[in-house]
């Protein structure tokens, strides 16, 4: 099992730029798919960004070009970049861990990211 929190949320004005961490427990982070998801008032949870424990990338293409995930296996965290917001990307921001071997699937608590003037 691992347990995940995420810091880094905030307010941010139309342009500006947040990043996004979350720190992991456990010894075989490396081997899990990492993933950010966001939750906005009133919608589903969806994904924004993930990488695999073999560094593979995936965005959401709303995001491409502005977001950019990266992972430090020696450290257990997760990180996402996030650039040029807009106000649609205000939402609660969740770190998400999946294990592909047992399908174990983990989250944290969520930090809320508002972008606006």
């Amino acid at each position: 099992q691992v347990q995940l929190v995420e810091s880094g949320g905030g307010l941010v004005q139309p342009g500006g730029s947040l990043r996004l961490s979350c720190a992991a427990s456990g010894s075989i982070f490396r081997l899990y798919t990492m993933a950010w998801y966001r939750q906005a008032p009133g919608k589903q949870r969806d994904m924004v960004a993930k990488i695999t424990s073999g560094g593979s990338i995936y965005y959401v293409d709303s995001v491409k070009g502005r977001f950019t995930i990266s992972r430090d296996n020696a450290k257990n965290t997760l990180d996402l970049q996030m650039n040029s917001l807009k106000s649609e990307d205000t939402a609660v921001y969740y770190c998400n861990a999946y294990f592909p071997v047992t399908k174990g699937t983990y989250w944290g608590q969520g930090t809320q990211v508002t972008v606006s003037s």
